[in-house]
């Protein structure tokens, strides 16, 4: 039985090793800057996005505000340009109500196809050719 705090296979969703998402802000599920998950990241913390200013305004309308630093949590509020892993299941939501951020696929961890198809994954995605 897997441990629960270990780490799923690092592996981006073409099935090549996972790539940094962002060290500043420092993101991911275990803050190791990856879109890294296991059994204990019941959020799926593996999609990397790349937040504007848009979506940082719905995110807080949704009541998911990113953008006001939280420094008891060592948080420092996300802006514009920064790059993070974002649930699958809210990136979902924003794709549905049409405000959803674009993605780094070489940075999106494969158990983020779970939720979210790879079809619609590669419409936002910034790092293909």
């Amino acid at each position: 039985m897997q441990d629960e705090f270990e780490l799923e296979t690092s592996i981006n969703v073409f099935d090549e090793p996972l790539k940094p998402c962002s060290d500043d802000p420092l993101t991911g599920f275990f803050r190791d800057g990856c879109c890294n998950t296991s059994k204990q990241d019941t959020g799926s913390h593996t999609i990397c996005v790349e937040v504007s200013k848009d979506f940082l305004e719905y995110s807080r309308f949704k009541g998911n505000d990113l953008s006001t630093p939280m420094p008891d949590f060592g948080f420092p509020g996300l802006k514009p340009g920064d790059s993070w892993c974002l649930c699958a299941a809210r990136w979902l939501q924003a794709y549905e109500d049409n405000m959803a951020p674009r993605v780094f696929l070489q940075r999106t961890h494969k158990k983020a196809t779970k939720t979210v198809p790879l079809n619609i994954l590669s419409k936002f995605a910034l790092d293909l050719n």
